[in-house]
């Protein structure tokens, strides 16, 4: 079992930034990659980041490439999520993800942990 407590959500305005954190606990942290995904009103949840067991491959959703960037501190089993340049379009719940992977996993299916999620919303 691996527990995944996300933070950082809030209100911020177009152009702003935040940072999500995720705080992972259980086995170990370092033998998973890690992704987020968000969940915006009324649409599917969809893949945004991930990151792989080691922090040296990232890959990304084509809406947030170049405003996001996903990283992890191991010793620390923290994954994070910096999101600058923030639009409205934005505005989701955002969930943090472990999978039991080497890769680079973007599909909800190869995801066996998720966090409860944390509130971003992007006003105009």
């Amino acid at each position: 079992q691996v527990q995944l407590v996300e933070s950082g959500g809030g209100l911020v305005q177009a152009g702003g930034s935040l940072r999500l954190s995720c705080a992972a606990s259980g086995r170990t942290f370092s033998n998973y990659a890690m992704g987020w995904f968000r969940q915006g009103p009324g649409k599917e949840r969809e893949f945004v980041a991930a990151i792989d067991w080691r922090g040296g491959g990232t890959r990304y959703a084509d809406s947030v490439k170049g405003r996001f960037t996903i990283s992890r501190v191991n010793a620390l089993n923290m994954v994070y999520l910096q999101m600058n340049s923030l639009k409205p379009d934005d505005t989701a719940v955002y969930y943090c993800s472990a999978a039991a992977n080497y890769g680079l996993p973007y599909r909800i299916s190869q995801y066996d942990y998720w966090g409860q999620g944390t509130q971003v919303t992007v006003s105009s």
